[in-house]
């Protein structure tokens, strides 16, 4: 299946005005605010030789808040063919956007790639997160792939390419065992932050969750977060997404 989604939001009259919003099974946007847009899902997947790509463009001074109704679940094709979601966003001077999807679960045999490139103007503002979950609950995972590239005023800012599966065999310096990864890269400066707690290392108090916050070169911070319980690593990322914004 091949699919292609496309959001454009735009400045107009002092209001964010959503110019273009239209997408294909499973990649359905839906308006759900005056500056908020959910992806909902169409069909089932991501399945084997999926071909999916997301446009989003933020115009300058606009602002936009895109999130997903659920998880999406990775699953193997019949001939074991990879599937993949390409995300490409660009945010324009002023402008303002944070994605912030439900995770990515591979099941058991998927092979699955999400790759996303994001163009971030001078004076933009970002919020990106990335959830990933390995394997349903009581079943090993697949192979997943998770590759982000960010530019910052036409600089490279941040980049991260994650493998983790079958394929990939894990180590004490990727996830030690964790069945989820959740990662928040925010352009909000460190010292910017009104609640300078959050940036070091949090544990939380179960020993089920490790989680670091750090600031990026040239402005904004990055947040790690590795363990088995999606609800505790949703906290740390929505906090920073409180106090980021």
């Amino acid at each position: 299946m091949k699919a292609v989604a496309r959001i454009v939001a735009e400045l107009a009259g002092g209001r964010t005005a959503l110019r273009v919003l239209k997408g294909e099974a499973p990649l359905l946007p839906r308006r759900t605010g005056p500056e908020e847009v959910h992806l909902v899902g169409g069909a089932a997947g991501p399945l084997g030789g999926d071909d999916l790509s997301l446009e989003i463009e933020v115009g300058p001074g606009a602002r936009l808040w895109l999130r997903t109704v659920a998880a999406s679940i990775a699953l193997p094709g019949r001939d074991g063919a990879e599937s993949r979601l390409a995300v490409h966003a660009t945010v324009g001077e002023g402008g303002f956007l944070a994605f912030l999807p439900e995770p990515i679960v591979a099941a058991a045999r998927c092979r699955h790639h999400n790759a996303s490139v994001v163009e971030v103007a001078a004076g933009a503002r970002l919020l990106w997160r990335e959830e990933a979950v390995f394997g349903r609950h009581g079943e090993p995972p697949g192979d997943l792939r998770l590759s982000t590239s960010i530019r910052r005023n036409s600089r490279p800012w941040y980049r991260s390419d994650v493998a983790v599966g079958p394929s990939h065999p894990d180590g004490p310096a990727i996830l030690h065992g964790a069945r989820l990864l959740a990662t928040l890269v925010a352009t909000t400066d460190v010292t910017e932050m009104s609640d300078k707690s959050e940036i070091g290392t949090i544990s939380d108090l179960s020993g089920s969750l490790h989680a670091a916050v750090m600031p990026l070169a040239r402005g904004g911070l990055v947040a790690t977060v590795i363990g088995d319980d999606l609800t505790a690593a949703r906290r740390v990322t929505e906090r920073l997404v409180t106090t980021a914004q």
